[in-house]
């Protein structure tokens, strides 16, 4: 959401009035609900059998102007800005759109959802942290997704809020985002895939949904004045692609514009983004509404596809629009379909004939379903025998870093969940501060304490490389947890870890050579120590039950089965963009280094080219390849046939192990050479759950999208005639299986 950050302090006085204002607030929404279900029992688009479209035209035809009007904008900052008024009947989110209680029309309270439910501590209230939608899309599980949006609806629900603006969908494009976390993976099939379903979770417990940021906001250095040059056959191939995978899965109330420009326009008053791509080429019917402050005009916004300014103080869809469509320079026609989009999107998820209702959120439900989920995205990507750990009386282990012995890293900026008692690392009454590194209380080192009783265990902080090094000579078993802390509104310079961790890793190990690695990162890091350590597992910002279930891994009561949704490069060199571009010059730890950013261009001569597509394409060899990920077991591929008919393929999975395990089997195809393309393109993946000896067979359907090419002349999907080379395996670098589809002309 916006960069702009969230009131820094709690006062005493206002911690008190919003714990006991849920109270009251209580009593008078019940109040409030069952009046405004006697005044709109018989209104006509209060008939359900009706279509969201049909009702929505019904209420229309009774609004006024100055109504109308109201619901295209935003209320304003609230707490988001210090000194802002909030709205009376606010509930302290992130945005506040005013009802129209004469016709029924309920508020719309929006609320930051990423990873979570955001300032639950303005009222006083818990919310789930989830793991990271990285780490989510890492176990490449749209069940799994589908759970993690459904816990944020219900989350949501309980809080008396009934839109969520999590829902990103930007690629990772350049690694170094400082919001790759809240994002799925670079992978446009994949990424629009899982956040589709996680949207759809959201929209499933009667919750408004969203998906975002619209569109090529592939980094956060210079967001606001950086230009995307991107031809538009490679923005419909790679970023647009993962946009349009979504939302046809999704079917979202909202797409939030972002807040670059796109081709010399700002993404937010784009003509092409907004009205011929997403509202004619991929149908959406829900309405755009545009990221907080990324409005910058009445009547080019409105014709080029803006619906709702958010947050609304910023004078462009109030007055101004009133005085443009009295004047004509804004039909009614337009402000029409604009509010018709708003309503018939509160029609169609519900939060009309369904409204929430404030009650207590389960914070025992939230952390097994964000533990499951955190399971399923851990992923093991070194093991020299040293996992799984076995529980032992003469064990010793070093548990070094990362606040490991209190809690576990989360992502920050507008995805941050509050930490039930505050930080776990410097615990302090109130919410979130903007720009700390936020520890929630799951504690590695209890939880392996937990799974091995009688051994010696003990931690150190890691500030001092020595004296961690020296615990570690004396132990049988060094962990060592490293971080990354990411958030938005800034990139990392650079894909090393920060406060000298690499330096931490590497005295560790050289003192005992049973060192293992965890990794609590926002994304893609170097590891020039990968050689000297015996483990490393990958744990991304895994949520509130993320402790319990990397102990669960490490002491292999549960295996390993995520698998990388991104390509993690050997150093910066290897990336299309050494230097995250617009840094260029500026020095690396200057204070508010993004802000000092100049409007510039931003040419991706990578093009479609994207993550495993680049490192194939140029020949490189990163440090771990797109969709790899180990396991306690092994597995074998085998009989990949091809119909090409019906497009689908067909092959063999056998455990070849001694566990139970879950492997995700993954296809790809390249096209033929007419595409002029060097690469392939994953099409189609399963997660398959095999017993020790077991096989199953596999059949998978080839994305259709995967197998096309985007004709610009055309505008439109085009098949190629001729053979595609498709393969099947563990891994985009690791794929026995090969067959040809064939496409006749």
């Amino acid at each position: 959401m916006s960069s702009f950050k969230l009131l820094q302090t709690f006062t005493t006085s206002l911690v008190l009035v919003v714990i006991a204002a849920p109270l009251g607030c209580v009593v008078a929404q019940a109040q409030r609900h069952d009046h405004a279900a006697k005044m709109t029992a018989k209104m006509p688009w209060m008939n359900k059998s009706l279509s969201p479209d049909e009702r929505a035209d019904l209420v229309i035809g009774q609004m006024t102007l100055d109504e109308k009007i109201q619901m295209v904008h935003g209320q304003g900052w609230g707490v988001l800005k210090e000194g802002a008024p909030l709205p009376a009947r606010s509930n302290f989110a992130a945005g506040f759109m005013s009802g129209i209680d004469r016709l029924g029309i309920p508020d719309i309270n929006l609320a930051d959802s990423a990873v979570g439910v955001r300032m639950a501590a303005y009222q006083g209230r818990y919310a789930t942290l989830l793991p990271s939608t990285l780490g989510a899309a890492s176990s490449w599980d749209p069940d799994s997704a589908f759970l993690y949006g459904a816990v944020i609806g219900r989350e949501l629900r309980a809080h008396g809020t009934n839109m969520s603006i999590g829902g990103g969908v930007n690629i990772t494009r350049e690694p170094r985002n400082g919001r790759n976390f809240e994002y799925a993976g670079e992978d446009p099939v994949l990424a629009g895939t899982m956040t589709g379903y996680l949207e759809k979770g959201v929209l499933s417990e009667h919750v408004m949904n969203d998906i975002k940021h619209y569109a090529i906001n592939d980094q956060e250095t210079g967001r606001t004045v950086v230009n995307v040059l991107l031809d538009k056959k490679a923005m419909r191939e790679s970023d647009l692609l993962a946009f349009e995978i979504a939302i046809a899965i999704s079917d979202p109330s909202g797409v939030m514009c972002s807040y670059n420009l796109v081709e010399g326009d700002y993404a937010c008053e784009n003509d092409y983004l907004l009205n011929q791509l997403l509202k004619k080429d991929f149908k959406f019917k829900g309405f755009v509404l545009s990221d907080w402050g990324a409005t910058h005009s009445t009547v080019k916004s409105a014709l080029n596809g803006l619906d709702q300014e958010m947050p609304g103080d910023d004078n462009y869809f109030n007055e101004p629009l009133k005085k443009a469509v009295e004047d004509g320079q804004v039909s009614m026609t337009r402000l029409d379909d604009m509010v018709h989009r708003i309503l018939r999107s509160m029609f169609a998820a519900g939060v009309i004939d369904h409204p929430p209702v404030r009650s207590v959120v389960d914070p025992f439900r939230g952390r097994d379903d964000a533990q499951h989920i955190a399971e399923e995205s851990i992923v093991l990507l070194k093991n020299s025998g040293i996992l799984p750990l076995k529980a032992s009386p003469s064990a010793s282990i070093a548990v070094i870093g990362s606040h490991a012995d209190v809690g576990v890293l989360s992502g920050g900026g507008s995805a941050q969940v509050d930490a039930p008692g505050g930080n776990a690392a410097n615990p302090q009454p109130g919410g979130s501060k903007w720009g700390d590194a936020i520890y929630f209380p799951s504690s590695p080192l209890k939880n392996i304490q937990a799974k091995s009783p009688q051994a010696s265990i003990q931690y150190i902080d890691g500030t001092d490389t020595a004296a961690a090094a020296q615990l570690a000579k004396t132990s049988t078993t060094a962990i060592v947890f490293v971080n990354q802390p990411m958030r938005e509104d800034v990139d990392a310079a650079t894909l090393s870890l920060p406060n000298n961790q690499d330096a931490l890793v590497e005295a560790v190990a050289a003192a005992n050579p049973n060192t293992i690695v965890v990794l609590e990162t926002g994304g893609p890091v170097s590891m020039p120590w990968i050689d000297h350590v015996k483990g490393v597992v990958e744990m991304w910002y895994p949520g509130i039950g993320g402790a319990q279930a990397l102990a669960n891994i490490l002491f292999g009561e549960v295996n390993p089965s995520g698998k990388l949704p991104v390509t993690f490069a050997k150093n910066d060199a290897q990336l299309p963009h050494p230097i995250v571009p617009g840094l260029e010059g500026v020095t690396a730890n200057a204070p508010n280094r993004e802000h000092k950013v100049k409007p510039f261009d931003l040419k991706y001569t990578e093009g479609a080219k994207v993550g495993y597509k680049w490192f194939e394409a140029t020949n490189k060899q990163p440090r771990f390849p797109f969709g790899f990920g180990l396991s306690y077991t092994t597995y074998a591929y085998s009989g990949l046939t091809v119909d090409d008919a019906k497009r689908t393929v067909h092959f063999t999975v056998r455990n070849t192990g001694k566990n139970e395990g879950t492997e995700i089997a993954q296809v790809y195809v390249a096209l033929p050479s007419a595409a002029n393309e060097n690469y392939k393109r994953l099409s189609a993946w399963q997660r398959v759950k095999l017993a020790p000896g077991e096989s199953k067979d596999v059949t998978l359907t080839l994305h259709p999208l995967s197998l096309t090419i985007f004709n610009t002349e055309q505008n439109s999907w085009k098949l190629l005639p001729g053979e595609y080379n498709v393969v099947a395996g563990p891994s985009s670098s690791d794929t026995p299986l090969k067959a040809t589809l064939h496409v006749h002309p």
